[in-house]
């Protein structure tokens, strides 16, 4: 069995003396492991690195087999991460959440967004902006998705302005008065491309957070990326 195309690097981990295997995200195969043999020398050092995008070319005897990669450098973002602590801090995120979709499953749409969030050179907002809504896309790939088309109470489709925290539902303002301080506040960019302050994204991510803790890290017993929160810490300092 063999195939060959392209990916994103999410990680790399260490196999036996010489080896390392690469855990990649591709269009067509999800998110797919492969053995490099002699991966830890210093020639594939730069090429072996988180946020790279690579030329794979993998084999193996049966397709239910680790295989191994041959990988070829295409597009390198890692050293420019290392240079940029947000940055850095944005890609490990985004790395850690796409580690949390099963093996060989096709999720194209969430590979298109996060090489969007990696290409962006926007402000430290703009980027968590984007992440939230990477992080909305993930909820609904893994069967989480919230429905914010219409009000849980009224069945109205305008303003909308909070979530329900246990169904996910949104309800306008009038249904969500006598609860207000048990309900998630509604981003408005939810809902449209438009860039939003600093504040929204905070709420926006406090959104996301609860059900990736409700549904994800909770269930699957996983800790939250540490570099998420550092992100929040240095968005509130813009407050």
């Amino acid at each position: 069995m063999q195939w060959t195309g392209e990916g994103l690097i999410i990680g790399v981990r260490r196999h036996g003396e010489t080896s390392v295997i690469v855990e990649t995200m591709t269009a067509e195969r999800g998110r797919h492991l492969g053995l490099v043999r002699g991966g830890r020398s210093r020639k594939h050092a730069a090429t072996l690195q988180p946020g790279n995008w690579v030329h794979l070319h993998w084999r193996a005897r049966l397709e239910e087999h680790l295989g191994a990669f041959v990988v070829e450098l295409q597009k390198a973002r890692a050293a420019d991460m290392i240079a940029n602590r947000n940055f850095l801090y944005v890609g490990q995120v985004i790395f850690a959440h796409l580690r949390l979709l099963p093996e060989r499953v096709p999720h194209p749409r969430l590979l298109k967004y996060a090489l969007e969030i990696l290409d962006s050179e926007d402000a430290l907002c703009a980027q968590v902006q984007m992440l939230a809504l990477f992080e909305l896309a993930l909820l609904d790939e893994l069967g989480f998705g919230l429905d914010l088309s219409t009000c849980a109470v009224t069945g109205e489709t305008e303003g909308l302005t909070h979530i329900s925290p246990k169904t996910g539902r949104a309800v306008t303002l009038e249904a969500a008065a006598p609860y207000l301080d048990r309900l998630l506040k509604l981003p408005t960019f939810f809902a449209n491309a438009q860039n939003a302050p600093a504040g929204d994204v905070l709420d926006a991510m406090q959104v996301t957070g609860h059900f990736l803790e409700r549904h994800i890290w909770g269930v699957r017993k996983n800790s939250h990326p540490p570099e998420r929160e550092q992100l929040l810490s240095e968005l509130k300092d813009q407050l």
